[in-house]
């Protein structure tokens, strides 16, 4: 299954804060560690339990950390379809949200990508200014390189 397909097979799933059972619930990292599952096979870790306020009071970079030590890093103005991309929600925060692109950007056009979005479900979005001015890093999917 490609991280594409995978993705897009989450969307409607409700949000649930640290959830990653597909239909069911997930959080934006409980949908990417699904397609983890899904398209690379058993995680290599799980993550602790985390608030929902956990980069507002822990400070560093868990998630950037995390991704960096199990998928390759990617330039943010080469990210493609089926890489994953962390956003950081305010100019001095900690990353704390991401995606799975699941269409360029390029041609004049915005990118599409899935999340979960909070309070919501796992759901298809433009890769607006918006979300563009707050990216922080991107990764590839282990074999996508």
């Amino acid at each position: 299954m490609s991280v594409i397909t995978s993705a897009t097979s989450w969307i409607g799933t409700p949000y649930q804060h640290q959830a990653s059972v597909k239909g069911a619930g997930a959080d934006c990292l409980g949908m990417v560690r699904g397609v983890w599952r899904e398209v690379v096979g058993a995680e290599p870790e799980r993550p602790p339990p985390y608030r929902p306020d956990w980069a507002e009071i822990g400070g560093g970079e868990l998630l950037v950390e995390a991704l960096g030590r199990w998928m390759s890093p990617v330039a943010l103005d080469k990210a493609k379809a089926g890489d994953v991309l962390v956003f950081r929600m305010a100019p001095e925060a900690a990353a704390k949200h991401c995606a799975i692109l699941i269409a360029d950007p390029g041609g004049g056009r915005e990118g599409r990508m899935v999340h979960a979005y909070w309070g919501r479900a796992v759901v298809e979005s433009w890769l607006g200014r918006w979300w563009r001015s707050r990216l922080a890093a991107a990764f590839c999917f282990p074999g996508a390189e």
